[in-house]
This record gives structure tokens, C-alpha cells and sequence, in this order.
């Protein structure tokens, strides 16, 4: 970092790069930063590459991503690949010295997140997981409500996480579908978001059960040139306890009729419930036990208002964010952490333990019972 400014290179320019281009272009707008990041370079593979690039706003383009994560000028890089590369782009980053921010799941199992993280903290660098929904407003402020004891003790957390891009036998075969490139599939794809979620709302998983399926086992692949077999998931249901005496109920899908980009929770305590529903991200729902019997119910917080979090920044209350906000709220939080020499939240650490309640659940399927979480890898909380 020289000058108050903080040299991004970004690896992985599809949609999630697309996604992470846009929160560094304006997060200088809406946020005062310590120090502001320099677009310097995009790293992906394609003829689109360079004209990307333009597009992006970065201010040049290199294919190879082992000269980005050398190169004396990144200060910071932002892996956006497919899940299988996420080790070894982090690891020689972190060896380069330079601090990394990753998508989520952190890696394709609990062993290369852990060396992961290690590789991390032995190298001083700052890292973080992209787990882009604790930057939404309305569950920042489902995390104060719980922190300040309004819904009481957590007795119940509902998690489901639906989607129905995958519905038809028609749709073609895509990485996500191959256990090679995407580790647990569906478990640690939306599953990584939820875990993470109940994790940052109700506390630490300890044990879990589950079951998982393939409802179409082939699936036609996107030259035309014939059918090629899915080795992940379609769906998987999975209970879980939580380490402060909680109980978990989760649902995964991506063959779920109706459902776009359905994700749910429910938390419920001693003293209250509190839901959102990430397609009305801008409201979260909240029942107090304490209100008057005449008038008791759930009520609905547009969480919109300068005092909310994140919002003192944004437009007028009333008027709502988006999806693509929530990536501005973490670039922010990376980039104050490197320029405040602080770890970022949530970090490797978080992204190892989210793992390894992923390596759980898997153990739990193939097994039919339950599964500690401890011992999907000793030593995961090390």
C-alpha cells in the first residue's frame, strides 16, 4: 500500500468478477476509506479478457494468473475462480505477501481450507471469505437485535436456501455439477452461504445429520455433444445442533420450482423471532414476545434508515439496495483492514470452520447418522 492507495488485481472476470469489479469502482463513492483501491489488473482466460477489462474499469488485463500474484505492484488479490483453484491461487499469493480476499467455499475441502489459513497467518497477510451476505443491512441488524439479547436465548434456526435454475433436464451440464471442480457441490455452494449465516446468527454447529440427491443424473453438455453424468447434488435437507443448545433445520435446492434466488431464515429465541427473505432483502421481520397481547405480532422493519447499518451512507430512507450492495459492504471491510492492519471479518478462519461443518454434513449423508463436526477434521478449530 503506497499513497493511500491499496492495488487490486482480481482473478476471475465472469459473473462473480463482474460482481467484485462493480464494488470497487464504487465503494470510494459512498464510503470514506482509509485507503482507496487502484483497479491494476484483471486476470482471466478468454478472447473478452482484455475488452473486459476496459469495460470493468481495470487498467490492464493479464491472462497468467502466477505473474498477478508475483507481480511487485498487487497489493491485494481477489480470487472470483471456480472453487478448485482457490488453493493454489491463495497459497502463492499469501507466500508473495500479498493479502487476499476469496470467494466462498473457501476450498474444496477441510484440508486446503486449513493450509489455507495457515499459509495466511504465517505470512501476516490480511484475508477474508466473501461470505457477501453478512454485508446486507437487514442481517447486520438481526445480528445487533441477537447480540443485545431482544429475541432472548436462540432455541431454533431455519435456513433454506432455494433456487430452480436447475429444474429442467434440459439445462446443460455446468462445472458446479462436477465433484472434481466443485468439491461438495450443493452442500458447499449455497450450503457455505447458510452454514456461515447460522454460524454469524445462532452460534458454532457442533453435530448434524443429512441427505442429499440427484434427481437428474445426466444432464446434456453445452456444445451439443452429448450427456455427461452429475456427481453433486440436486437438493439436501440436514438438521443440526448448535453449540450454545440450539437446534438447526436447513434445506438446499436447486431444482426447486418457483424458488429464484430464495434464500430464508427464521431464528427464534427465549423472547422473540426474527425472519428475512433475501428476494426483500431491504425488510426483516421481528416478534417480540414482551408487546402487548392486543397488538403482539410480526412486525416489518424496512431497514432503510440512516441509523441502520451501512445506511447513513447510502440514498434517502426509504429508498432500497440491492444485491450487488452487499459486495460494496465487504470490499469495504477488506479494504479498512488492510489499511487499519486488522484482521478482516469474517476471515480463513471463518471459511476453515464453515468447512468443516460442510465435510460434516457430507460424512452424514453417506453415512445415514449423525455426524460430529470435530470430527470431519481434528483439530478444525485450531
Amino acid at each position: 500500500m503506497k499513497n493511500g492507495m491499496i492495488n487490486v488485481a482480481l482473478i476471475g472476470h465472469k459473473f462473480m468478477g463482474k460482481a467484485h469489479s462493480h464494488a470497487y469502482r464504487d465503494v470510494g463513492m459512498f464510503f470514506d476509506l482509509d485507503a482507496k483501491p487502484c483497479m491494476k489488473v484483471l486476470c482471466g482466460v478468454g478472447d473478452d479478457l482484455a475488452s473486459t477489462a476496459e469495460a470493468y474499469g481495470w487498467e490492464r488485463s493479464e491472462p497468467d494468473w502466477a505473474k498477478v500474484v508475483a507481480d511487485p505492484e498487487v497489493d491485494l488479490v481477489d480470487i472470483c475462480t471456480p472453487d478448485r483453484q482457490h488453493r493454489e491461487i491463495a497459497l502463492a499469493a499469501a507466500r508473495n505477501g500479498k493479502h487476499v480476499f476469496c470467494e466462498k467455499p473457501l476450498a474444496l475441502d477441510l484440508a486446503e481450507a486449513r493450509e489455507m489459513y495457515q499459509c495466511a497467518q504465517a505470512n501476516h497477510v490480511v484475508h477474508m471469505v466473501n461470505f457477501v451476505y453478512r454485508g446486507i443491512p437487514a442481517l447486520q441488524l438481526a445480528r445487533q437485535l441477537i447480540d443485545e439479547g431482544r429475541i432472548g436465548r436462540i432455541y431454533q434456526f431455519k435456513g433454506l436456501y432455494q433456487q430452480d435454475f436447475a429444474l429442467s433436464p434440459d439445462f446443460p451440464f455446468v462445472w458446479r455439477m462436477d465433484k472434481a471442480q466443485a468439491g461438495f457441490g450443493i452442500l458447499a455452494d449455497k450450503g457455505s452461504h447458510v452454514i456461515d449465516l447460522a454460524r454469524y446468527l445462532a452460534g458454532e454447529i457442533t453435530q448434524v445429520a443429512c441427505a442429499t440427491d440427484i434427481f437428474i443424473r445426466s444432464r446434456p453438455l453445452p456444445d451439443g455433444g452429448g450427456m455427461r453424468e452429475v456427481s453433486t447434488a440436486d437438493a439436501a435437507v440436514f438438521i443440526a445442533t448448535f453449540a450454545g443448545g440450539g437446534l438447526g433445520v436447513f434445506e438446499l435446492s436447486n431444482t426447486c420450482a418457483g424458488s429464484k434466488n430464495a434464500l430464508t431464515l427464521e431464528i427464534s429465541g427465549s423472547l422473540g423471532t426474527i425472519r428475512f427473505d433475501l428476494e426483500r432483502l431491504n425488510e426483516l421481520e421481528l416478534y417480540l414476545a414482551e408487546d402487548p397481547e392486543a397488538t403482539r405480532g410480526f412486525r416489518k422493519i424496512m431497514v432503510t434508515a440512516p441509523g441502520h447499518p451501512f445506511m447513513g451512507n447510502w440514498w434517502p430512507e426509504g429508498h432500497v439496495l440491492g444485491w450487488e450492495h452487499g459486495f460494496i459492504h465487504q470490499v469495504r471491510e477488506m479494504l479498512q483492514a488492510i489499511a487499519q492492519g486488522r484482521p478482516a471479518s469474517p476471515s480463513f478462519l471463518d471459511g476453515m470452520r464453515c468447512q468443516a461443518v460442510v465435510e460434516a454434513l457430507a460424512a452424514a449423508d453417506r453415512d445415514r447418522g449423525w455426524q460430529s463436526v470435530g470430527e470431519a477434521g481434528p483439530g478444525f478449530l485450531d
